[in-house]
């Protein structure tokens, strides 16, 4: 037969019980707070690189409006243009491809690009373990298994410049400084 408990006992141990719980919960609580702050970087990351993709499409929608001149009444109208196919490249010789708007500048600007998403993808998750296929994801690259490497090397070489550390088998975490 069990023993009566005193109330003493009794309060203490459901004083013990109330702990308990109260530190798994704290324990579940900041898992879920890790999660969310990862969530929030890697939205705030494609936020930015959905800005920055929009910036560039606008830029290529403007077009440059050509200077409104009188017409020459003495002159007869331009030839319409022919509706000749147009001039095909040889073969075995590569095609140009088109310079961008802005020329070499654009080139030098662009270059950097994800080095510079990356970076400020990291600073925004915090001291935390991340996986090439996540950051890919958060930055919106991850679309197939070659934008994906892109971001696994360019990790690499962010390792490589310690800029980032590797933690593990394809884990990496920011420098902190």
């Amino acid at each position: 037969m069990s023993e009566p408990t005193s109330p003493a006992t009794r309060t203490a141990q459901d004083i013990q019980s109330a702990a308990g719980n109260l530190q798994e919960e704290l324990i579940r609580l900041e898992i879920q707070k890790q999660a969310l702050e990862r969530e929030l970087a890697a939205v705030a990351a494609h936020l930015g690189s959905v800005r920055q993709t929009l910036d560039a499409l606008r830029g290529l929608l403007v077009t440059p409006r050509a200077p409104l001149a009188e017409p020459d009444r003495g002159r007869r109208s331009p030839p319409r243009p022919s509706r000749a196919r147009p001039e095909r490249q040889p073969v075995g010789e590569p095609a140009v491809p088109p310079t961008p708007a802005g020329g070499e500048a654009d080139t030098h600007r662009t270059y950097g690009r994800l080095t510079e998403q990356v970076m400020r993808y990291f600073a925004g998750a915090g001291d935390v373990d991340l996986r090439a296929r996540d950051v890919a994801a958060a930055l919106g690259r991850d679309t197939d298994s070659g934008t994906i490497n892109a971001v696994r090397s360019t990790l690499d070489r962010l390792v490589g410049a310690s800029r980032l550390r590797r933690t593990g088998r394809g884990l990496y975490r920011a420098n902190i400084s």
